[in-house]
């Protein structure tokens, strides 16, 4: 989309413009926003509050010196591991977990019992098992589940066409925080918009705190986030600094100040609210990550329609 209109839009594997697509790790930067929503209601206070503060039980574990923003950062410090081809990675086991007649109290128990590796703030490393508590937190602190919480207080204020819908561990009590969301692909782009728009609607009213779109873009500097491809970093409140690292693209400066929500197997959320861009992606790839340069293509592919659509 160029200017709030659409420039293309395309169903491939049978989808049509009513179809709920997965958003896979998308669903962290939907999260990630509803807490911005909550800080704007005052229903939590701060980003640097200790998670503990809204979930007392992970008081004497490796959480408890935890801040909302170093979860929503990825540099909790907790060791995980988030390998997707490992058959017995932390990643895996909340899958197993997942499948189960008692999820949530499965998940739960996994992510308590991880082991504190660095400390907190200082390394970056990508953690599902954190994002799943940014979603416990955004529950405790406005006493609705997930879903619901999205759809009054966002899905019907921006006037999307269906109701977004959450993979629940207990169906009106508690859902997914890392995953599992599930849209059209004109409400997923209605969110990019509604983002790109510092969270104004229409009607003016704001529904995200003045500072919130500046600060989740805002890179964290932790090590692994700052690399010689990224020196600015790579990760922010749950969404992505992503560009080209290798070839010849048109021009790399349009992709300036664009974020993204990334989730596997090849879905992605491009938001360029310098050039009023926004840009989703329905994937189906065979494997959670086809190849070691697939990033690299993507941001490649992103940036020539970015190019294309700034004629």
């Amino acid at each position: 989309m160029k200017d709030g209109k659409i420039a293309l839009e395309y169903y491939g594997h049978g989808n049509t413009p009513t179809t709920l697509w997965t958003s896979r790790s998308i669903g962290k930067s939907v999260v990630s926003t509803l807490v911005g929503i909550a800080i704007q209601q005052e229903k939590i206070d701060s980003v640097d509050d200790p998670i503990i503060k809204y979930l007392p039980d992970l008081q004497g574990t490796a959480w408890q010196h935890v801040t909302l923003k170093q979860i929503l950062q990825h540099t909790s410090g907790v060791e995980w591991n988030e390998d997707y081809t490992d058959p017995v990675s932390d990643f895996a086991h909340m899958t197993y977990c997942e499948a189960k007649i008692n999820p949530d109290e499965c998940v739960y128990q996994l992510v308590k019992n991880v082991k504190a590796k660095n400390k907190p703030g200082e390394v970056w490393s990508y953690n599902t098992g954190g994002a799943w508590l940014v979603g416990k937190v955004l529950e405790a602190a406005t006493g609705q589940n997930i879903a619901a919480y999205l759809q009054d207080n966002l899905w019907k204020k921006a006037g999307m066409e269906r109701e977004g819908v959450w993979h629940s561990y207990q169906r009106d009590v508690t859902d997914m925080g890392g995953h599992g969301f599930n849209a059209t692909l004109r409400d997923y782009a209605r969110f990019a918009l509604f983002v790109s728009r510092e969270g104004k609607l229409s009607n003016g009213q704001k529904l995200l705190p003045d500072h919130w779109l500046a600060d989740s873009s805002n890179w964290t500097q932790a090590r692994n986030s700052v690399t010689p491809e990224y020196p600015k970093g790579q990760y922010g409140y749950q969404w992505w600094n992503y560009h080209p690292t290798s070839g010849t693209p048109l021009s790399s400066k349009n992709m300036d100040a664009t974020f993204w929500g990334r989730g596997i197997f090849g879905q992605r959320m491009a938001i360029n609210p310098k050039n009023n861009i926004v840009m989703v992606q329905w994937s189906a790839w065979d494997s959670a990550r086809p190849s070691a340069e697939i990033e690299n293509e993507n941001a490649l592919f992103f940036n020539a329609v970015t190019n294309y659509l700034n004629q």
